[in-house]
């Protein structure tokens, strides 16, 4: 790591230089028609406690039957995180009363979970890689939902989540800036949706993260990573349920803060959980540091043992996508992209497929330009997903054809691509429509640019002393053209005229 890199990860307090560590739980809906014990629907949307059975109720003599489908979307993601796929794994109970969680004890796994060691390569937004450890992916039952709001005396219970399959996939502490962890939780969605295990919304949670944050002094993570010794590193407290990538950065950057100025005033920060409230911009307490709890884990008598054959895991991982790692060093070497490009571009599977339809036979890095830019901004401006682009790809790509031979110039390109994006017709027919083919008849152009030099031979002569100021002649051409000229054309019959 450079000196600049390693000042980056630091934050000044008044005491001196601090390092932020940092592990994150990210809590992942498993993409399953149904729950993960039971044979209740899954589905956001349906009217409170309509998607419950008698086994998610909690009711007794009720027993949970594995739904072998979450567990193959388990299998599947922790191929895609290239870990380790434990043939043995084990259901336990992590037990404790709460109102949402009707039979008092959820089912998890925390002695044998069916993933365990990976590691997931992100890229940070100066552009440069970095590793994230992955410890394990667990199973385990999502809770309900309690309601407080709808009455001033009571609260309401919507069980529809209750028993929906969750994925935990826990980092190591090897995020060390707020903005490492945005771009790993964007990185673990991407390779979630690609996968088709997980849908990745954030807004329904979907997709969730509890941050583990704290602070140590410069140097400190350096020893943890020497000795594995986590004294090293200080007292972390968890940030709960952050489901947006701007709280997470938010929340991050608070709590680092709030630790700090507890330790340089000579106190001591306490472990526990806390919770982002993004309307003041601060966490708070949730509870007490989760150590303290006693959740008598044992392994569920109701689940054996799960044993998983190698042949089954081998045939999920022949029949899995090709991943976001692999489709951007593709995507460099078939189109040459540059890695800022393939980056972009493998951010949503939807995304990288149009481009690579549009870029048949065109100019790759000009369909890249366009797709990233223009087109994106559109479906950003429209609140719409890539996913829900409706422009044919055929259409970017007829568009980039009359570019490339100079049908039309770049600047015209955007004033059909206006047209088009209105529901105009194809890019050539709303050339031929709107009479916006590219001036490249030279004599016309030479007509125009004569006219403008007998017009003003005072900069026609200042040209020779300041080169640059033929800016100006363009410009002139251009607008008296209807910005239709070939530009290369009127840069060439200029420079000729004024002696360039």
């Amino acid at each position: 790591m450079t000196d600049a890199a390693a000042k980056s990860k630091l934050i000044q307090g008044r005491t001196g230089p601090w390092e932020i560590v940092m592990g994150l739980e990210i809590h992942a809906q498993v993409a399953s028609n149904s729950k993960l014990f039971s044979g209740a629907a899954v589905g956001f949307g349906a009217g409170p406690n309509e998607q419950v059975s008698l086994v998610d109720a909690g009711f007794p003599g009720m027993l949970p039957v594995l739904n072998r489908f979450c567990v193959e979307q388990a299998v599947r993601t922790g191929l895609g995180l290239r870990a380790r796929i434990n043939t043995f794994s084990q259901f336990d109970r992590k037990n404790y009363f709460y109102p949402d969680l009707p039979t008092g004890y959820q089912i998890s796994q925390l002695f044998h979970p069916i993933v365990g060691e990976g590691v997931v390569e992100v890229e940070g937004e100066d552009g440069e890689f970095f590793d994230v450890g992955i410890e394990r992916l667990h199973l385990e039952q999502d809770a309900g939902k309690l309601i407080h709001d709808l009455s001033p005396s009571e609260s309401y219970v919507d069980l529809n989540r209750a028993g929906t399959a969750l994925m935990e996939i826990v980092s190591k502490p090897d995020i060390r800036t707020p903005e490492q962890a945005v771009a790993y939780v964007k990185k673990i969605r991407t390779i979630l949706m690609y996968l088709g295990t997980c849908d990745g919304d954030m807004e329904k949670g979907n997709l969730r993260a509890d941050v583990n944050v704290s602070v140590c002094r410069e140097g400190g993570y350096d020893r943890f990573k020497a000795t594995g010794d986590f004294s090293h590193l200080g007292t972390r407290c968890e940030i709960k349920n952050v489901n947006s990538f701007r709280f997470i950065a938010q929340a991050i950057n608070y709590e680092a803060r709030r630790q700090i100025e507890i330790l340089e005033d000579g106190g001591k920060v306490d472990q526990e959980t806390r919770l982002y409230d993004p309307t003041a911009g601060e966490t708070r307490s949730m509870r007490s540091k989760e150590e303290a709890m006693d959740y008598r884990y044992f392994p569920d008598p109701d689940l054996l043992p799960l044993e998983i054959e190698q042949a089954w895991i081998d045939g999920i991982k022949a029949s899995l996508p090709e991943l976001p790692d692999d489709k951007r060093r593709r995507l460099m070497s078939q189109y040459g992209l540059s890695q800022y490009d393939a980056v972009v571009l493998i951010s949503e599977q939807a995304k990288a497929d149009y481009f690579e339809e549009a870029a048949r036979g065109r100019d790759a890095k000009l369909v890249a330009n366009w797709v990233t830019n223009e087109l994106s901004a559109r479906l950003a401006a429209d609140g719409r997903d890539f996913s829900e682009n409706t422009l044919p790809a055929a259409h970017l790509a007829q568009l980039v054809e009359l570019i490339e031979t100079s049908v039309i110039s770049s600047k015209i390109a955007k004033e059909v691509f206006d047209h088009v994006w209105n529901g105009e017709g194809s890019p050539a027919e709303v050339v031929e429509k709107h009479g916006l083919r590219q001036v490249t008849d030279t004599g016309a152009i030479e007509k125009a640019v004569d006219d403008i030099i007998a017009a003003n031979p005072d900069k026609a002569a200042a040209v020779a002393e300041k080169p640059q100021a033929v800016g100006w002649f363009v410009g002139q051409v251009m607008k008296a053209t209807g910005g239709k000229a070939n530009p290369a054309a009127v840069n060439e019959i200029l420079k000729a005229k004024l002696g360039l």
